[in-house]
């Protein structure tokens, strides 16, 4: 076990909680599109429609979350959003049992998780840094992605093996007992945080405070610029993602317990972007890390579409493998610069601007992926949205991000703007 988490036995738990609650949102993005095919004979659109709604409530509900976050303790909101997850899994194979299984069903189960995802992810997200040192945050995030990415790997294992040996409805129960686990997890933190304060800030509105969290992010090349590339790359890579159920079932001929085993395998390589990418930052820098990350690993999108049966189904492998190591360090660099760089009392809400335009675009692609896999065909719907995937990193490159080496530690008034400096270290 690491120093940090035989330090710090809250952050153990966070740790525990988070990585609980990724495993049952892993089996979740197996499960529910399996119901949807096999229970269900959903057509390619409908199970677009489905991946959207899991990700539609960060538009609707994304910014007065942010606001909420910033106004309230943190850890009763990760609970709430921890105990309506666990409640809705359980109770769709129990409907099912009764024969009111639908797809109406399926929709109102993925929306309403998917909000208390909003909740979940940007409280803790805000709830990190009260725990962890400024020192340790940086390390803090890199375990929380790369065990976020093991517990994918576990995931989207369990959950095809689970849907081949028990049903696709009845795995559902298994991403219950994933929330029941972080739940658990989360109530054992002992460390009480206090009530969030205003400071010398007048109570606003929430409207108001919504704005200012659209201001910060507009306001600041540097939020401006990661955000608009997130909202850009979620598209191509929501795109792709709500089709590849269809794509290996349907145009590669696995089974569920296939497509489970090599979403697996892909995964690894999240746990790969997460172990490299602090020594790859401190090798080369923060900005050039990004860029590496962002778009010379995600490239390897473009080798899904080539998938065929048998050793072809490799090229899958290799090109998710990139993906997720791109997707995974990128995440990482991104958190632990906003953690660093934005003001603590503005962070819920720069975390819910951020993500209301980054997880905006998601729905959005998932109906555009479904939308051309209905018009075009699912393969030729995979090239037009993983080409996306290394074309939304243009946005880095002609951005600031290309002129430095490093990301800015801390925004204050009176530091310079590193866009303005020459780029230092080694190449």
């Amino acid at each position: 076990m690491s120093g940090l988490l035989r330090r710090h036995r809250d952050f153990r738990l966070l740790w525990c909680g988070e990585t609980a609650g990724r495993f049952g949102a892993a089996v979740t993005n197996v499960t529910m599109p399996l119901v949807a095919v096999s229970a269900l004979h959903a057509s390619t659109f409908a199970v677009g429609l489905l991946s959207a709604c899991g990700w539609l409530p960060w538009l609707l509900i994304g910014l007065p979350v942010g606001v909420w976050v910033d106004r309230l303790r943190r850890r009763p909101l990760m609970l709430s959003a921890a105990a309506v997850s666990l409640v809705l899994f359980a109770a769709v194979p129990v409907l099912a049992w009764s024969g009111g299984l639908g797809l109406g069903l399926l929709i109102a189960v993925a929306l309403l998780t998917g909000a208390a995802a909003v909740l979940f992810q940007t409280a803790y997200s805000a709830y990190l840094p009260t725990l962890l040192a400024p020192d340790d945050q940086s390390e803090g995030n890199a375990k929380l992605h790369g065990s976020a990415s093991a517990a994918q790997i576990a995931g989207q294992g369990a959950g095809g093996l689970i849907a081949q040996l028990a049903g696709a409805v009845n795995g559902l129960f298994a991403n219950a007992a994933t929330f029941l686990v972080s739940l658990c997890c989360l109530l054992g933190i002992r460390y009480r945080e206090p009530r969030p304060e205003a400071g010398d800030r007048a109570p606003q509105s929430l409207t108001k405070e919504v704005a200012e969290g659209l201001r910060l992010v507009a306001g600041d090349r540097w939020f401006r610029t990661l955000t608009v590339f997130g909202a850009t790359s979620n598209l191509a890579l929501m795109g792709y993602q709500s089709l590849l159920t269809v794509f290996l079932v349907r145009e590669v001929g696995l089974s569920p317990g296939a497509v489970g085993g090599l979403m697996a395998l892909a995964g690894t390589g999240g746990i790969a972007g997460a172990f490299v990418v602090r020594r790859t930052a401190d090798r080369i820098g923060t900005a050039r890390a990004t860029l590496l990350f962002e778009l010379g690993l995600s490239s390897t999108a473009l080798l899904i579409p080539l998938t065929v049966p048998g050793a072809g189904t490799l090229l899958y492998v290799v090109g998710s493998f990139g993906v997720s190591a791109g997707v995974v360090g990128g995440n990482i660099l991104k958190v632990s610069f906003q953690q660093g760089y934005c003001p603590p009392p503005l962070l819920g809400r720069l975390v819910a601007s951020s993500a209301f335009l980054n997880y905006g675009t998601l729905p959005l692609g998932a109906l555009l992926g479904g939308a051309l896999g209905s018009a075009l065909g699912v393969r030729t719907a995979m090239w037009i949205m993983t080409a996306g995937v290394p074309l939304a990193a243009l946005v880095l490159v002609f951005s600031p991000i290309r002129t430095v080496r490093d990301l800015p530690a801390r925004r204050t008034e009176t530091t310079p703007d590193p866009a303005a400096q020459p780029a230092g270290g080694s190449s």
